[in-house]
Protein backbone atom coordinates (compact mmCIF):
# COMPACT_ATOMS: atom_id res chain seq x y z
CA UNK A 1 0.00 0.00 0.00
CA UNK A 2 3.16 2.32 -0.50
CA UNK A 3 2.95 5.84 -2.34
CA UNK A 4 5.43 8.11 -4.08
CA UNK A 5 6.61 11.26 -3.35
CA UNK A 6 6.17 13.44 -6.56
CA UNK A 7 8.87 15.71 -6.94
CA UNK A 8 8.44 18.85 -9.19
CA UNK A 9 10.91 21.19 -9.92
CA UNK A 10 9.26 23.91 -12.10
CA UNK A 11 7.77 26.77 -9.80
CA UNK A 12 5.95 26.64 -6.78
CA UNK A 13 3.45 23.75 -6.15
CA UNK A 14 0.08 24.91 -6.32
CA UNK A 15 -2.68 22.66 -4.56
CA UNK A 16 -6.51 23.46 -5.41
CA UNK A 17 -9.12 21.30 -6.15
CA UNK A 18 -10.92 21.44 -10.05
CA UNK A 19 -14.23 19.96 -10.64
CA UNK A 20 -14.54 18.90 -14.36
CA UNK A 21 -18.08 19.57 -14.97
CA UNK A 22 -19.11 17.29 -12.18
CA UNK A 23 -19.02 17.17 -8.61
CA UNK A 24 -15.44 15.14 -7.60
CA UNK A 25 -17.31 12.69 -4.98
CA UNK A 26 -19.81 11.44 -8.15
CA UNK A 27 -19.24 7.53 -7.06
CA UNK A 28 -21.99 5.80 -9.05
CA UNK A 29 -20.60 2.42 -9.61
CA UNK A 30 -19.51 0.79 -12.89
CA UNK A 31 -21.70 -1.61 -14.60
CA UNK A 32 -21.76 -5.47 -13.64
CA UNK A 33 -20.64 -6.78 -16.85
CA UNK A 34 -16.93 -5.21 -18.48
CA UNK A 35 -16.64 -2.89 -21.62
CA UNK A 36 -13.72 -2.53 -22.62
CA UNK A 37 -12.81 1.30 -23.35
CA UNK A 38 -11.86 2.12 -26.64
CA UNK A 39 -8.72 1.15 -28.44
CA UNK A 40 -6.63 2.69 -31.13
CA UNK A 41 -3.00 1.51 -32.55
CA UNK A 42 -0.79 4.59 -33.24
CA UNK A 43 1.84 4.54 -35.63
CA UNK A 44 5.34 5.55 -35.55
CA UNK A 45 5.65 9.22 -38.18
CA UNK A 46 7.11 8.37 -41.43
CA UNK A 47 8.22 11.95 -41.56
CA UNK A 48 8.73 14.21 -38.90
CA UNK A 49 5.86 16.48 -37.97
CA UNK A 50 5.31 20.33 -38.32
CA UNK A 51 3.18 21.38 -35.80
CA UNK A 52 0.69 24.16 -37.44
CA UNK A 53 -2.89 22.87 -36.54
CA UNK A 54 -3.40 21.82 -40.19
CA UNK A 55 -4.01 17.58 -40.37
CA UNK A 56 -4.12 17.92 -44.49
CA UNK A 57 -0.26 16.99 -43.98
CA UNK A 58 0.72 13.57 -45.70
CA UNK A 59 2.14 12.45 -42.71
CA UNK A 60 -1.23 12.82 -41.16
CA UNK A 61 -2.72 11.54 -44.31
CA UNK A 62 -2.52 7.85 -43.80
CA UNK A 63 -2.88 8.08 -40.02
CA UNK A 64 -6.46 6.15 -39.12
CA UNK A 65 -9.01 8.48 -37.53
CA UNK A 66 -10.29 7.52 -34.18
CA UNK A 67 -14.35 6.56 -33.57
CA UNK A 68 -16.14 9.80 -33.02
CA UNK A 69 -16.65 11.08 -29.77
CA UNK A 70 -19.96 10.64 -27.88
CA UNK A 71 -21.48 11.88 -24.52
CA UNK A 72 -19.00 11.08 -21.74
CA UNK A 73 -22.00 9.40 -20.53
CA UNK A 74 -22.02 6.86 -23.26
CA UNK A 75 -25.45 5.62 -24.34
CA UNK A 76 -27.31 7.35 -21.26
CA UNK A 77 -26.93 10.66 -23.43
CA UNK A 78 -27.78 11.93 -26.92
CA UNK A 79 -25.24 11.91 -29.77
CA UNK A 80 -23.17 14.67 -29.49
CA UNK A 81 -24.29 17.65 -31.90
CA UNK A 82 -20.92 18.09 -33.81
CA UNK A 83 -18.36 15.24 -34.67
CA UNK A 84 -15.25 15.27 -32.97
CA UNK A 85 -12.09 12.75 -33.78
CA UNK A 86 -8.50 12.22 -33.29
CA UNK A 87 -5.61 10.41 -35.15
CA UNK A 88 -2.04 9.74 -33.56
CA UNK A 89 1.34 9.31 -34.56
CA UNK A 90 4.61 9.01 -32.66
CA UNK A 91 8.32 9.11 -33.30
CA UNK A 92 11.57 9.05 -31.18
CA UNK A 93 10.97 12.43 -29.86
CA UNK A 94 7.10 13.44 -29.42
CA UNK A 95 3.46 11.85 -29.25
CA UNK A 96 1.25 13.47 -31.72
CA UNK A 97 -2.18 14.16 -31.47
CA UNK A 98 -4.20 15.59 -34.25
CA UNK A 99 -7.91 16.57 -33.46
CA UNK A 100 -10.63 17.46 -36.06
CA UNK A 101 -13.80 19.95 -34.19
CA UNK A 102 -16.72 20.48 -36.43
CA UNK A 103 -18.09 23.85 -35.03
CA UNK A 104 -20.36 26.00 -36.96
CA UNK A 105 -19.11 28.88 -34.65
CA UNK A 106 -15.48 28.92 -33.21
CA UNK A 107 -14.99 31.39 -30.62
CA UNK A 108 -12.69 32.07 -27.47
CA UNK A 109 -11.95 34.32 -24.63
CA UNK A 110 -8.51 33.21 -22.87
CA UNK A 111 -5.32 34.06 -24.10
CA UNK A 112 -3.03 33.42 -20.86
CA UNK A 113 -1.58 30.52 -20.00
CA UNK A 114 -2.59 28.31 -17.04
CA UNK A 115 -6.24 29.75 -17.42
CA UNK A 116 -9.21 27.65 -16.74
CA UNK A 117 -9.43 26.87 -20.56
CA UNK A 118 -12.96 24.61 -20.39
CA UNK A 119 -14.49 28.04 -19.32
CA UNK A 120 -14.03 28.62 -23.27
CA UNK A 121 -14.57 25.73 -25.35
CA UNK A 122 -11.93 23.64 -25.59
CA UNK A 123 -10.26 20.39 -26.21
CA UNK A 124 -8.50 18.16 -23.88
CA UNK A 125 -6.05 15.53 -23.18
CA UNK A 126 -5.12 13.12 -20.38
CA UNK A 127 -2.61 10.37 -19.72
CA UNK A 128 -1.88 8.03 -17.53
CA UNK A 129 1.25 6.36 -18.83
CA UNK A 130 1.35 3.09 -16.74
CA UNK A 131 -2.59 2.53 -16.40
CA UNK A 132 -2.02 3.09 -12.39
CA UNK A 133 -4.69 5.45 -11.81
CA UNK A 134 -2.20 8.12 -10.46
CA UNK A 135 0.01 10.70 -11.48
CA UNK A 136 -1.20 11.36 -14.86
CA UNK A 137 -1.39 14.16 -17.05
CA UNK A 138 -4.04 16.59 -18.20
CA UNK A 139 -3.94 19.54 -21.10
CA UNK A 140 -6.12 21.79 -22.43
CA UNK A 141 -6.35 23.61 -25.49
CA UNK A 142 -8.79 26.53 -27.08
CA UNK A 143 -9.08 27.90 -30.28
CA UNK A 144 -6.65 30.37 -29.54
CA UNK A 145 -4.06 28.11 -28.98
CA UNK A 146 -4.42 28.52 -25.16
CA UNK A 147 -2.90 26.20 -23.16
CA UNK A 148 -3.28 24.56 -19.78
CA UNK A 149 -0.75 21.77 -18.42
CA UNK A 150 -1.37 20.13 -14.97
CA UNK A 151 -0.26 17.26 -13.41
CA UNK A 152 -2.99 15.33 -11.24
CA UNK A 153 -1.27 12.72 -8.31
CA UNK A 154 -4.35 11.20 -7.69
CA UNK A 155 -8.14 11.32 -9.19
CA UNK A 156 -9.85 14.16 -7.24
CA UNK A 157 -11.98 12.03 -5.64
CA UNK A 158 -9.58 10.41 -3.47
CA UNK A 159 -8.15 13.55 -2.41
CA UNK A 160 -5.91 14.64 -5.49
CA UNK A 161 -5.19 18.13 -6.39
CA UNK A 162 -3.50 19.73 -9.14
CA UNK A 163 -0.30 19.97 -9.81
CA UNK A 164 -0.62 23.72 -11.74
CA UNK A 165 3.07 25.14 -11.50
CA UNK A 166 3.96 21.77 -13.53
CA UNK A 167 5.07 22.12 -17.12
CA UNK A 168 5.74 20.83 -20.38
CA UNK A 169 9.12 22.38 -21.63
CA UNK A 170 9.14 21.14 -25.64
CA UNK A 171 5.37 21.31 -26.17
CA UNK A 172 4.32 22.26 -29.33
CA UNK A 173 0.74 23.14 -30.27
CA UNK A 174 -1.28 24.23 -33.22
CA UNK A 175 -4.86 25.32 -34.11
CA UNK A 176 -6.41 25.83 -37.46
CA UNK A 177 -9.46 27.85 -37.53
CA UNK A 178 -11.89 26.39 -40.54
CA UNK A 179 -13.63 30.32 -41.16
CA UNK A 180 -13.39 33.26 -39.00
CA UNK A 181 -12.27 32.93 -35.22
CA UNK A 182 -14.96 35.10 -33.36
CA UNK A 183 -17.13 36.25 -35.66
CA UNK A 184 -20.82 35.75 -35.68
CA UNK A 185 -21.14 36.95 -38.70
CA UNK A 186 -20.86 33.69 -41.19
CA UNK A 187 -20.45 30.06 -40.18
CA UNK A 188 -17.62 27.81 -39.55
CA UNK A 189 -16.96 24.34 -40.43
CA UNK A 190 -14.56 24.00 -37.51
CA UNK A 191 -10.94 24.24 -36.41
CA UNK A 192 -8.05 21.16 -36.13
CA UNK A 193 -5.68 20.64 -33.30
CA UNK A 194 -2.04 19.50 -33.24
CA UNK A 195 -0.64 18.53 -30.07
CA UNK A 196 3.41 17.49 -29.82
CA UNK A 197 4.16 15.97 -26.26
CA UNK A 198 8.06 15.36 -26.09
CA UNK A 199 8.60 11.92 -24.30
CA UNK A 200 11.46 13.42 -22.21
CA UNK A 201 8.23 15.26 -20.26
CA UNK A 202 6.23 12.40 -20.40
CA UNK A 203 8.18 9.93 -19.05
CA UNK A 204 9.24 11.66 -16.07
CA UNK A 205 6.53 9.72 -14.18
CA UNK A 206 5.66 6.75 -16.81
CA UNK A 207 7.67 4.20 -15.15
CA UNK A 208 8.15 2.70 -18.48
CA UNK A 209 9.76 2.83 -21.18
CA UNK A 210 9.41 6.44 -22.82
CA UNK A 211 9.26 6.51 -26.04
CA UNK A 212 7.56 3.18 -26.19
CA UNK A 213 8.29 -0.19 -27.31
CA UNK A 214 6.58 -1.36 -29.72
CA UNK A 215 3.34 -2.94 -28.40
CA UNK A 216 3.11 -1.18 -25.33
CA UNK A 217 -0.41 0.36 -24.70
CA UNK A 218 -0.99 3.53 -22.28
CA UNK A 219 -4.04 4.58 -21.20
CA UNK A 220 -5.34 7.86 -23.01
CA UNK A 221 -8.69 9.92 -23.28
CA UNK A 222 -9.70 12.86 -24.84
CA UNK A 223 -12.55 14.99 -24.18
CA UNK A 224 -14.36 18.18 -26.01
CA UNK A 225 -15.74 21.02 -23.93
CA UNK A 226 -18.73 22.80 -25.74
CA UNK A 227 -20.96 25.41 -24.76
CA UNK A 228 -24.50 26.70 -26.03
CA UNK A 229 -24.56 29.79 -27.03
CA UNK A 230 -26.46 32.76 -28.29
CA UNK A 231 -25.17 35.92 -30.45
CA UNK A 232 -25.95 39.53 -29.08
CA UNK A 233 -24.54 42.96 -30.34
CA UNK A 234 -22.20 40.77 -32.44
CA UNK A 235 -20.57 38.52 -29.46
CA UNK A 236 -21.23 35.07 -28.42
CA UNK A 237 -22.67 34.47 -24.62
CA UNK A 238 -22.94 31.56 -22.63
CA UNK A 239 -26.72 30.22 -22.55
CA UNK A 240 -27.61 31.31 -19.02
CA UNK A 241 -29.09 28.30 -16.74
CA UNK A 242 -26.86 25.58 -19.48
CA UNK A 243 -24.71 23.60 -18.42
CA UNK A 244 -21.03 22.69 -20.54
CA UNK A 245 -21.39 19.48 -22.87
CA UNK A 246 -18.56 17.28 -22.68
CA UNK A 247 -17.87 15.05 -25.28
CA UNK A 248 -15.53 12.13 -25.46
CA UNK A 249 -13.61 9.34 -27.51
CA UNK A 250 -13.88 6.72 -24.36
CA UNK A 251 -16.70 7.26 -22.20
CA UNK A 252 -16.52 7.50 -18.26
CA UNK A 253 -20.46 6.43 -17.41
CA UNK A 254 -20.62 9.42 -15.46
CA UNK A 255 -19.79 13.12 -15.98
CA UNK A 256 -16.26 12.92 -14.81
CA UNK A 257 -12.67 13.04 -16.81
CA UNK A 258 -11.11 11.24 -13.60
CA UNK A 259 -12.04 7.93 -13.74
CA UNK A 260 -8.57 6.72 -15.99
CA UNK A 261 -9.79 3.35 -15.86
CA UNK A 262 -12.46 4.21 -18.07
CA UNK A 263 -10.09 5.84 -20.67
CA UNK A 264 -9.10 4.20 -24.11
CA UNK A 265 -5.59 2.25 -24.63
CA UNK A 266 -3.15 3.49 -27.40
CA UNK A 267 -0.99 0.64 -28.67
CA UNK A 268 2.37 2.10 -30.29
CA UNK A 269 3.01 0.18 -33.11
CA UNK A 270 6.70 -0.30 -35.40
CA UNK A 271 4.60 -1.73 -37.84
CA UNK A 272 3.58 0.21 -41.66
CA UNK A 273 0.36 1.76 -41.45
CA UNK A 274 -2.17 -0.53 -41.05
CA UNK A 275 -0.95 -3.80 -40.49
CA UNK A 276 -0.95 -3.80 -37.09
CA UNK A 277 -3.90 -5.37 -35.08
CA UNK A 278 -5.28 -3.75 -31.70
CA UNK A 279 -4.93 -6.20 -28.86
CA UNK A 280 -7.28 -5.52 -25.82
CA UNK A 281 -6.02 -5.71 -22.48
CA UNK A 282 -6.65 -9.50 -21.42
CA UNK A 283 -6.61 -8.35 -17.96
CA UNK A 284 -9.39 -6.18 -18.63
CA UNK A 285 -12.04 -7.82 -16.88
CA UNK A 286 -10.22 -8.34 -13.33
CA UNK A 287 -9.10 -4.82 -13.16
CA UNK A 288 -12.75 -4.20 -13.75
CA UNK A 289 -14.16 -6.24 -10.38
CA UNK A 290 -11.49 -4.78 -8.89
CA UNK A 291 -12.90 -1.14 -9.26
CA UNK A 292 -16.68 -2.65 -8.74
CA UNK A 293 -14.55 -3.51 -5.26
CA UNK A 294 -13.21 0.38 -4.73
CA UNK A 295 -16.73 1.54 -5.58
CA UNK A 296 -18.30 -0.81 -3.45
CA UNK A 297 -15.50 0.09 -0.89
CA UNK A 298 -16.33 3.73 -0.56
CA UNK A 299 -19.73 3.01 -0.37
CA UNK A 300 -19.76 0.66 2.44
CA UNK A 301 -17.08 3.06 4.55
CA UNK A 302 -19.79 6.26 4.03
CA UNK A 303 -22.61 4.04 5.59
CA UNK A 304 -20.74 2.26 8.24
CA UNK A 305 -17.10 3.81 8.94
CA UNK A 306 -15.18 0.99 7.96
CA UNK A 307 -14.38 -1.00 5.45
CA UNK A 308 -16.14 -4.24 4.70
CA UNK A 309 -13.37 -7.38 4.77
CA UNK A 310 -15.28 -9.86 2.02
CA UNK A 311 -17.56 -9.66 -1.11
CA UNK A 312 -20.73 -10.65 0.83
CA UNK A 313 -20.53 -7.79 2.81
CA UNK A 314 -20.21 -5.71 -0.32
CA UNK A 315 -23.10 -7.49 -1.91
CA UNK A 316 -20.75 -8.10 -4.71
CA UNK A 317 -20.18 -10.77 -7.17
CA UNK A 318 -17.98 -11.56 -9.73
CA UNK A 319 -18.93 -10.91 -13.38
CA UNK A 320 -17.80 -14.28 -14.54
CA UNK A 321 -15.34 -13.16 -17.12
CA UNK A 322 -12.67 -12.05 -15.05
CA UNK A 323 -10.64 -15.83 -15.49
CA UNK A 324 -9.89 -15.72 -12.24
CA UNK A 325 -7.87 -18.71 -10.43
CA UNK A 326 -9.23 -17.90 -6.81
CA UNK A 327 -11.74 -16.14 -4.99
CA UNK A 328 -11.04 -12.59 -4.29
CA UNK A 329 -9.38 -11.59 -1.31
CA UNK A 330 -9.90 -8.33 0.79
CA UNK A 331 -7.28 -6.80 3.67
CA UNK A 332 -8.43 -4.04 5.83
CA UNK A 333 -6.82 -1.55 8.30
CA UNK A 334 -8.07 0.94 10.28
CA UNK A 335 -8.04 3.63 7.37
CA UNK A 336 -8.06 1.39 4.32
CA UNK A 337 -8.06 -1.89 2.43
CA UNK A 338 -6.59 -3.70 -0.41
CA UNK A 339 -8.28 -5.70 -2.66
CA UNK A 340 -6.54 -8.41 -4.96
CA UNK A 341 -7.57 -10.70 -7.62
CA UNK A 342 -5.23 -13.49 -9.04
CA UNK A 343 -6.22 -14.42 -12.94
CA UNK A 344 -5.15 -16.47 -15.86
CA UNK A 345 -6.50 -14.60 -18.79
CA UNK A 346 -6.64 -16.52 -21.90
CA UNK A 347 -4.20 -19.48 -20.70
CA UNK A 348 -1.02 -16.84 -19.48
CA UNK A 349 0.60 -17.18 -16.28
CA UNK A 350 -1.21 -15.94 -13.27
CA UNK A 351 -1.02 -12.41 -12.44
CA UNK A 352 -2.13 -11.03 -9.23
CA UNK A 353 -3.75 -7.56 -9.47
CA UNK A 354 -4.20 -5.05 -6.61
CA UNK A 355 -6.45 -2.04 -5.61
CA UNK A 356 -6.55 0.17 -2.86
CA UNK A 357 -8.76 2.45 -0.88
CA UNK A 358 -7.40 5.85 -3.27
CA UNK A 359 -8.05 3.78 -6.19
CA UNK A 360 -4.82 3.08 -7.14
CA UNK A 361 -4.44 -0.14 -9.11
CA UNK A 362 -1.37 -2.69 -9.69
CA UNK A 363 0.20 -6.04 -10.60
CA UNK A 364 2.84 -7.93 -8.68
Amino acid sequence: MGSRVIRVTVGVLVLFAILLAAPAQDLRPPPVQYVPPKGYVCYRATTPVKIDGRLDKPVWQAAPWSDSFVDIEGDAKPRPRFRTRVKMLWDDNYFYIGAELEEPHVWATLTEHDSVIFNDNDFEVFIDPNGDNHEYYEFEINALNTGWDLLLPRPYKDGGRAVNSWEIPGLKTGVHVDGTLNDSRDTDRGSTVEIAFPWKVLGELAERPSPPHDGDQWRVNFSRVEWQVSVSDGKYRKLPGKREDNWVWSPQGVVDMHRPETWGYVQFSTAKMGEASFQPDPAGPAKHLLHRIYYAQRHYHAAHGSFAKSLQKLRLEPGGNECLTAPPKIETTENGFEATVETAPRGKAKERWHIRQDSKIWMK
